[in-house]
């Protein structure tokens, strides 16, 4: 495959590989040098719960999570 480096120095994954490893939009890689002409991406991982929220609130039943009034633990 054959990707090109915009006038911003941006690199395109091909859609092939994107959907094949479930790569998403916003999606955070390293890039490492190994050697002039020669560079590595790697994905970094999502952070433990990224997505919950979203997941939750994306939940079919209406209203099933519903924020509650919290209680102060100042007094404890």
């Amino acid at each position: 495959m054959v990707t090109r480096v915009s006038t911003k120095g941006q690199v395109v994954l091909p859609a092939e590989i994107r959907v094949r490893d479930g790569i998403q939009p916003g999606q955070q890689f390293d890039i490492e040098r190994i050697e002039a002409g020669k560079y590595r991406l790697i994905r970094r991982s999502a952070p433990p719960n990224e997505g919950l929220v979203d997941w939750l609130l994306a939940c079919p039943e209406k209203g099933f999570f519903a924020p509650i009034d919290s209680e102060s633990t100042d007094t404890l």
